[in-house]
C-alpha cells in the first residue's frame, strides 16, 4: 500500500480509501466485516461512509452502514487502525426524510451525534459536507446555470463557526466538502484564512476516466490551496470494469438493480469505454485496474475511494496501488479523452 498525509496534518492514510455505500443495501452486515477484515489486512487505513449510506437513500435502510461500521468496531476493536470519514446530508428531495434543515447549528449537532452512536466511537477524523446547500451543478449537470429563484443565503460563515465548535468539543479531528465546485471552495477557505476558522482538508468528488471536470478549475485550486482530492466513482458505477459492454455482469450489478444512475451509461460514454477496454487490454491490464491506477496517479489525490461488492473485486481493486501506467498509455488515455471529454460529468 501506499500512502499520504490528508493535507495540512500529520494524519496518515493510505491512497485507497474503502467506499462503503452499499453495506446495507446491495451488502449484508457479514459481507461489510469480510470487506473491512480484508481491506486492513491489505494496508488500506482510510473508511469513507455517509449518513445518507446505502444509496439508494431510503427511509427503511437509513445510516445502516455507519451501524455496521458501529458493529464492526465493536466486534474487532480496530478502531484506533482506521481513520475515518464520514459526512452530514446535504438538503434535497431524497434526503428529506434524514431532515430539511440543511447545514443549521442544529442539523450539525444532530448529524454529528447520532453518527458517533451508530459508529460507535468518540470522534470522526473527517467529517465532510456532502454536497452544497445552493443551487449550482451538481450530480451529472455539466454547466452552471444560475437559479434566480434560489433562496440559499451566503452561510458559509455560520457553517464554519459551528463546525469549530464541533472540532473543539473533540468530536470530529478535520472537515472536509463533497460535491462543491471551486467558487464554494474558495468562498470556505476564504473564510476560514479571514476569521480564523477550521480550515477545509478534503474535497470528496466525483472523478474517473469518463468525468474529469476537476481537471480544470478545481484543479488549481487543489493545487495552490494544498486541498486534496478524495475521488469517489473511479470506477463509474462499475461501467469502467468492462462488464456491462462484455455482457458479463452479475444479477446483482448495480445498474442491474438499480438503472435509474445511468449518468455514466450513455451513447458516448460507452463509446469511450471501448476504447479505454481496447488501451487496457493491448498493454495487458483489465479496464479496472488501469482506471484505478489512472486516479491513483494523479497529483492532486488524496485518496482514491473503491467500492466492491464481492471479495474478489475489492482485492483487484485494492491491488491498482501497484500499477504503474506507461507514458504511451497515458497518451493514449489522453487522446480519447481530447475526442470524447467528459462524457459524464
Amino acid at each position: 500500500m501506499k500512502y499520504t498525509n490528508l493535507p495540512n496534518t500529520d494524519i496518515k492514510v493510505s491512497k485507497i480509501c474503502l467506499g462503503t455505500m452499499t453495506w446495507g443495501n446491495q451488502n449484508t452486515q457479514e459481507e461489510g466485516f469480510a470487506q473491512m477484515d480484508l481491506a486492513l489486512d491489505k494496508g488500506v487505513n482510510f473508511f469513507d461512509v455517509a449518513e445518507l449510506y446505502p444509496v439508494p437513500a431510503t427511509t427503511k435502510t437509513y445510516a445502516e452502514t455507519e451501524r455496521i461500521i458501529g458493529n464492526w468496531f465493536s466486534k474487532t476493536g480496530n478502531r484506533d487502525k482506521v481513520i475515518l470519514a464520514s459526512k452530514i446530508a446535504g438538503p434535497g428531495d431524497y434526503t428529506a426524510h434524514i431532515r430539511t434543515t440543511g447545514f443549521s447549528k442544529d442539523a450539525l449537532n444532530e448529524a454529528v451525534d447520532n453518527s458517533l452512536k451508530r459508529l460507535q466511537t468518540d470522534y470522526i477524523d473527517l467529517y465532510q459536507l456532502h454536497w452544497p446547500e445552493r443551487e449550482t451543478n451538481k450530480f451529472g449537470v455539466r454547466d452552471y446555470i444560475h437559479d434566480a429563484n434560489d433562496k440559499w443565503e451566503d452561510n458559509f460563515n455560520e457553517i464554519l463557526h459551528n463546525l469549530d465548535k464541533i472540532v473543539k468539543s473533540g468530536k470530529v479531528r478535520q472537515i472536509g466538502i463533497s460535491n462543491e465546485g471551486a467558487w464554494g471552495t474558495m468562498r470556505y477557505l476564504q473564510e476560514s484564512k479571514q476569521h480564523n476558522l477550521p480550515r477545509l482538508i478534503t474535497i470528496q468528488n466525483a472523478y474517473s476516466l469518463l468525468c474529469r471536470p476537476f481537471d480544470s478549475t478545481m484543479a488549481e485550486v487543489a493545487h495552490r490551496e494544498n486541498i486534496g482530492l478524495l475521488a469517489y466513482s473511479p470506477m463509474a458505477f462499475g461501467v469502467l470494469s468492462g462488464k456491462y459492454i462484455k455482457g458479463t455482469a452479475a444479477d446483482n450489478a448495480r445498474l442491474k438493480l438499480f438503472p435509474r444512475f445511468a449518468r455514466y451509461s450513455g451513447e458516448q460514454a460507452t463509446e469511450a469505454t471501448k476504447h479505454y477496454l481496447k488501451i487496457a487490454e493491448d498493454n495487458g491490464m483489465s479496464l479496472a485496474q488501469m482506471s484505478l491506477a489512472f486516479v491513483n496517479e494523479r497529483p492532486f489525490l488524496t485518496s482514491n475511494i473503491i467500492g466492491a461488492t464481492n471479495l474478489n473485486q475489492l482485492e483487484e481493486n485494492i491491488d491498482s496501488i501497484n500499477i504503474s501506467l506507461s507514458d504511451d498509455v497515458l497518451k493514449a488515455i489522453n487522446e480519447v479523452h481530447s475526442a470524447i471529454p467528459n462524457p459524464a460529468p
